[in-house]
């Protein structure tokens, strides 16, 4: 089967590098599937789950995205997140913990940009413990 080159990253880092025979995401309008030789495509893409499906074997390598931009091209997928996590690196009482934390600070908060930015901070935090309930069941 042929493959398409996918790149995800972060603000902060390279999450994955490789290549694919299938990529699936939330895109704005809904769920996208890629496949090699896919027409041409940017989208915003909301929070969840990145699924590669790895050539050659039915492993699938899922990173969790708190949104952002995909770019589609025939031989080529660049997802731009905003914030990324690989799937092995989520942790429920860590997430659990900073979600009391961004609790607590939200209280404290006296400007509207503080309260903005713990405001998505928690919506993200939320869609993180969303995430790993989603991966408790699958596995």
């Amino acid at each position: 089967m042929s493959t398409i080159k996918v790149d995800v990253v972060s603000a902060e880092e390279q999450i994955f590098s490789g290549d694919a025979e299938f990529v699936a995401l939330p895109g704005e309008s809904g769920e996208l599937g890629i496949l090699p030789q896919h027409a041409p495509l940017i989208s915003l893409i909301k929070p969840g789950f990145v699924r590669i499906t790895l050539p050659g074997s039915k492993e699938i390598k899922q990173v969790f995205v708190a949104g952002g931009v995909i770019e589609v091209q025939p031989q080529h997928v660049t997802v731009l997140a905003d914030t990324a996590i690989r799937s092995e690196e989520m942790d429920r009482a860590k997430t659990e913990k900073a979600m009391a934390a961004a609790r607590e600070a939200r209280s404290k908060a006296t400007s509207e940009a503080d309260l903005a930015k713990l405001d998505a901070q928690l919506a993200f935090l939320a869609a993180q413990l969303s995430a790993i309930e989603k991966l408790k069941r699958h596995h």
